[in-house]
């Protein structure tokens, strides 16, 4: 209540009060003696008007009460946000391959340390050993119980794969099918549950210039995240289909650490970068990007800034390339490319089934 209803004509006061309440003489007589004016007589209010004290401390209670009132809708309103998110990402979406994933936290999405908190823990190191030499790359854990996708030519040939995961924690995994024609590959980890698994996304709706997060083991160190843009889609890459490709040095496709050689062999516009391809090549649409791939990236994952997977890391330029007998391969230049995760999800039954083309 305002303050001005107590703010009455001399003589004209509220009758709720009983005037033999107040004990006074007169308004400037005082004396805390009884009141012994006439019967009837009203003293002027109190300067503290104890009537609007009174009202006025209900104001705080009404006030705390809507804050409360408030707080309680927007917090059954993230409630309801976050459960619909976490339902939207545990929950499948059909056999074409969809499956359940982590998940940026609202506060930090939109950010590289974000991205790379909420995914690292689901990109692994993958190390393949055969008896031409060993060679490294990365995968993407899909499933709780060690699913983990991967290019092809990180594991073809392979007589033994070793899978590190973020933590630390080491398997052994077995192929489970293969796709040479489009450099896709999933294998299953022995003895593996409750792993952190990825979020799939949707190429379709990648546009040029978006941010993106690149996560893999670049020369066996394990996590490494690197940061850019999508630089342009629908790229023809032209990759070995197997370990042909690695003229002898006995590097897979280019993912070893050891031996030295020409690596990640791959064909774009007609030309060879990195080495050569070998016979068997097969070409697919791929996103371009300039986050930093080296040796090693090939076969993890390419993000958007939600924490969705948009591509699988699969070749990269390296300039030294271009000079013959080159003993080591430059860094990133800024030309990567991923296989787009659309063309992933669509042949996971596939994988699943323990079949290729």
């Amino acid at each position: 209540m305002d303050m001005t209803e107590n703010l009455r004509p001399s003589g004209a006061h509220s009758t709720d009060q009983d005037p033999t309440s107040y004990p006074y003489a007169s308004p400037s007589a005082y004396d805390g003696t009884a009141y012994n004016s006439a019967a009837g007589g009203y003293p002027p209010p109190p300067a503290y008007a104890p009537t609007t004290g009174r009202r006025k401390a209900k104001r705080p209670v009404a006030l705390l009460a809507a804050v409360a009132i408030a707080a309680g809708v927007i917090g059954g309103g993230t409630a309801t946000l976050v459960g619909q998110l976490n339902g939207q990402d545990s929950a499948a979406t059909g056999s074409g391959g969809a499956v359940n994933g982590t998940t940026v936290s609202q506060s930090s999405k939109g950010t590289v340390a974000g991205v790379a908190e909420a995914v690292s823990p689901a990109i692994v190191e993958i190390g393949a050993a055969s008896s031409a030499g060993k060679s490294t790359g990365s995968g993407v854990v899909i499933t709780e119980d060690g699913e983990i996708v991967t290019n092809n030519h990180v594991i073809s040939g392979a007589q033994q794969i070793q899978v590190t995961l973020s933590t630390g924690k080491t398997y052994t995994a077995d192929v489970v099918g293969t796709d040479p024609d489009k450099d896709l590959a999933l294998i299953k980890l022995q003895g593996a549950s409750g792993l952190k698994t990825a979020t799939l996304g949707d190429s379709s709706k990648v546009k040029v210039g978006e941010e993106v997060v690149a996560i893999g083991s670049p020369e066996g160190l394990t996590g490494t995240v690197t940061s850019g843009i999508v630089s342009a889609l629908d790229r023809d890459v032209t990759v070995a289909k197997d370990d042909s490709g690695s003229s002898g040095s006995g590097q897979g496709q280019g993912q070893g650490r050891q031996g030295g050689g020409q690596e990640w062999p791959f064909e774009f516009g007609g030309q060879q970068f990195n080495g050569d391809t070998g016979e068997e090549t097969t070409t697919y649409k791929a996103l371009q990007t300039d986050a930093s791939l080296n040796p090693g990236n090939s076969g993890g994952a390419l993000i958007n800034m939600d924490g969705e997977i948009i591509g699988i890391n699969s070749a990269m330029y390296a300039p030294s390339s271009s000079a013959a007998g080159s003993g080591s391969s430059a860094g990133s230049v800024g030309l990567g490319f991923a296989i787009p995760v659309n063309t992933l999800k669509a042949d996971l039954d596939t994988l699943r089934a323990g079949n290729g083309s």
